[in-house]
C-alpha cells in the first residue's frame, strides 16, 4: 500500500523523540539508490536551509514613547533612513536604504547592528500636534530598549532564481555581483538540492503559517513573497527552471543571531542583507519523497544575461556544473561562483534537524495554501501608458 502520513502523526514522533530527520543533501544521497516509497517509509522530516542576499528585507520598530510624545514623521538610525509613516513611533527600516553620503553603511548594518545588541543613534522630527507636541528626539537605542522589533522581508527563498552573465564590452557592477564583460564570469545564489523551495516545487506543504527557521530565531511564512509567480516551465524531472515562488516571511529579531543574519555591500550597487532561512518539509508520501530526494545535477536553472535590456535568457545549466565552478554555454567554458553561501546553509539545515531532533521544533501545516497558476506582471511602459489621472487629493 502506498506510504502516507500526516503533520501530526509526524509531531508525535517528534515529541516522542522517534522521528528521522535527515538533511535534503542527505535524502538526495539515499534517493541514489532507494526508491521514494522507501524513502517515505524511513524519513519523516527534510531539512532545507538557504543563506544569501535577500534584498527585499527590513524590520518594523516599535522605539517607545518620548516625553512629550512625538509623532516621528522623519526618522535615522545611525542616520540611516527610517519609514515613519506607519503610526506616531513606529517606524520600517528596509535592507537597502543607505546612509546619505556613504553608500556602503545602510538598513542592513543597522539590522545586523540592532540583533547584535549594539547601541544605535535614533534621531526623529515631527511638526508637533496636540497629541504629540514635541518637535525631535536625539537618543541611542539597543534591541533591549525597543518595545518590539520584529523583521519582516517582503521577498525571501526565491525558487531557483537564475544565473547571471554579461554579455557586454564593460563590466556591470550588480545585486548579483560584479559581472564580468563579454562573458568572463558567471553568478549564481540558490542552494541548489538544499534550497526550500525547490524541495517542494509546488508548495504542498509550505503555506501561510509554516513553522521556519529564520535568522537563528522561529519564524513563520507571513504570506507569498512579493513577485510570486507560478513557474511552468520544469524540466523532466518537475523542477521548475526559472525564478518563481517567493516568500514572505516574519519572525522576532530580538532572538535571532547574526550568525545568519549579515549585512553585505555589493560594489558600485549597495547595500544588501544576508539572510538564513531554514524549513522543514514533512514527507508525507512518495511524493514528497520523490521531490525532496532530487539532486544538484537533476536541477536546472535558467542563465539570463545582464548585458542586454531585458536579461535576455541564453540557456539552461544546472547545480552539478554551478558547483562544479563553471558553465558550459555556446562551447564555451565559464568560470562561475556563487553569491550564497553553501557552508551556512548546511549549518542551518543541520541546526534545525537537531532542534527537531530534540522536540524543540515541531511542524506547522499551512492554514492557507498559496494560489497556482499565477504569472508577473511588469511595470508599464510609458509609452503604453493611459494618460495620467489627478493625484489624489487634486481639486
Amino acid at each position: 500500500m502506498p506510504i502516507t502520513k500526516t503533520i501530526e502523526e509526524i509531531n508525535a514522533r517528534i515529541r516522542a523523540g522517534s522521528a528521522v530527520v535527515l538533511t535534503a543533501e542527505e535524502v538526495a544521497r539515499m534517493g541514489e539508490t532507494a526508491s521514494p516509497a522507501e524513502i517515505a517509509a524511513r524519513v519523516d522530516v527534510v531539512t532545507t536551509a538557504t543563506f544569501g542576499p535577500m534584498c527585499s528585507s527590513g524590520a518594523f520598530i516599535n522605539f517607545g514613547h518620548t516625553t512629550p510624545g512625538l509623532r516621528m514623521e522623519e526618522i535615522t538610525l545611525n542616520d540611516v533612513p527610517v519609514y515613519g509613516g506607519v503610526a506616531a513611533v513606529d517606524g520600517y527600516i528596509g535592507a537597502t536604504s543607505v546612509r546619505p553620503g556613504d553608500p556602503e553603511y545602510g538598513g542592513g548594518h543597522v539590522i545586523e547592528d540592532l540583533a547584535a545588541g549594539r547601541p544605535l543613534r535614533l534621531r526623529a522630527r515631527g511638526r508637533g500636534t496636540d497629541c504629540y507636541p514635541g518637535r525631535e528626539v536625539d537618543t541611542w537605542i539597543t534591541k533591549d530598549t525597543v518595545n518590539e522589533i520584529f523583521l519582516f522581508n517582503p521577498r525571501n527563498a526565491y525558487q531557483n532564481y537564475g544565473v547571471a552573465v554579461n554579455s557586454s564590452a564593460r563590466t556591470l557592477h550588480t545585486y548579483m555581483g560584479t559581472l564580468l564583460g563579454r562573458l568572463g564570469n558567471a553568478s549564481y545564489a540558490t542552494s541548489g538540492e538544499l534550497s526550500p523551495l525547490l524541495n517542494d516545487p509546488d508548495l504542498r506543504t509550505i503555506g501561510l503559517g509554516t513553522r521556519i527557521f529564520l535568522c537563528g530565531a522561529e519564524g513563520y511564512v507571513a504570506w507569498p513573497g512579493t513577485q510570486f509567480h507560478t513557474s511552468r516551465e520544469r524540466n523532466e524531472h518537475g523542477v521548475p527552471v526559472l525564478p518563481g515562488a517567493t516568500l514572505a516571511v516574519v519572525g522576532d529579531l530580538k532572538e535571532m543571531s547574526t550568525e545568519y543574519l549579515r549585512a553585505a555591500v555589493f560594489e558600485k550597487y549597495g547595500v544588501s542583507l544576508f539572510v538564513g532561512i531554514g524549513i522543514p518539509i514533512p514527507v508525507l508520501d512518495e511524493d514528497l519523497a520523490r521531490r525532496v530526494s532530487i539532486r544538484n545535477e537533476q536541477i536546472e536553472t535558467t542563465v539570463f544575461d545582464y548585458g542586454t535590456p531585458g536579461h535576455d535568457a541564453l540557456g539552461r545549466t544546472n547545480y552539478a556544473r554551478l558547483r562544479a565552478g563553471e558553465l558550459e554555454l555556446d562551447g564555451r567554458r565559464i568560470p562561475c561562483s556563487a553569491q550564497s553561501s553553501l557552508s551556512r546553509a548546511r549549518r542551518i539545515a543541520e541546526e534545525l534537524g537537531r532542534r527537531i531532533r530534540a522536540g524543540a521544533f515541531t511542524l506547522s501545516a499551512p492554514v492557507m495554501a498559496f494560489p497556482t497558476g499565477t504569472s508577473l506582471r511588469r511595470c508599464p511602459d510609458p509609452a503604453a501608458a493611459p494618460a495620467a489621472a489627478p493625484l489624489g487629493g487634486a481639486k
